[in-house]
């Protein structure tokens, strides 16, 4: 059975991916060699494989007619650190907005280094469901806990400062009454900005986390 030419040459991204994570390594120097596991990957090597940088990614993809029908945008590796999909935006080539689709690689053929997918036309690519990325929910959930923490301990810092004034001398009460109200205003200002975040689109909390950041940090700082 004749093999995949473009499948072939993703099995090589699939090595470079498990040798990436396989930990630190020291620096490659030209001429030298590095060891993993068992195996010697020299560096003239590495010069002489296949770039996906250069070789796949933003390349147009043909149907077996000649006619464009995308161009790729990136890779989608599963788990196992198996190539599973060349995602493609097809959006400007079959008259829409924006639409990336994801194409699994058996269906992907490297013709003399033209990509191509048989029996794609503009119709087909219309109907397929639009490809997009899942929302990194973790580092949402870390960002807003550590937010949350802030706050609370502002809180907490309020309360202390409150007991504080009730039993302080007349002439440092004044200067404690500055300190919740200007603490009061942080908190009040953290906890605004931890609110839009919360209600914006879980792909876009990013936008908000420099302002949660800036008024957390003023918490913080009061602390």
């Amino acid at each position: 059975m004749k093999k995949n030419p473009l499948i072939a040459k993703l099995t090589l991204l699939t090595l470079a991916t498990a040798l990436c994570s396989a930990g630190p390594a020291a620096a490659q120097v030209a001429g030298s060699s590095t060891a993993v596991g068992v195996a010697v990957l020299t560096s003239t090597q590495i010069a002489s494989g296949w770039s996906v940088k250069k070789t796949l990614l933003g390349k147009h993809v043909y149907n077996d007619a000649g006619q464009k029908v995308g161009e790729v945008e990136d890779l989608i590796i599963s788990p196992d650190k198996s190539v599973s999909y060349v995602i493609v935006g097809a959006g400007g080539f079959v008259g829409l907005g924006r639409h990336d689709v994801a194409i699994p690689v058996k269906q992907i053929q490297d013709q003399g280094g033209k990509l191509v997918l048989a029996g794609a036309t503009k119709e087909s690519i219309k109907a397929l469901p639009a490809f997009d990325y899942a929302p990194d929910n973790a580092k949402r959930d870390q960002f807003i806990a550590a937010a949350e923490q802030d706050i609370a301990k502002g809180k907490a810092k309020l309360v202390a400062l409150e007991k504080q004034t009730g039993a302080a001398a007349t002439s440092a009460k004044t200067q404690l009454e500055t300190q919740i109200t200007a603490l009061q205003g942080d908190v009040k200002t953290a906890e605004a900005k931890l609110g839009e975040l919360k209600q914006a689109a879980t792909d876009h909390w990013q936008e908000f986390a420099a302002s949660v950041s800036a008024a957390t940090a003023r918490v913080r700082k009061a602390l």
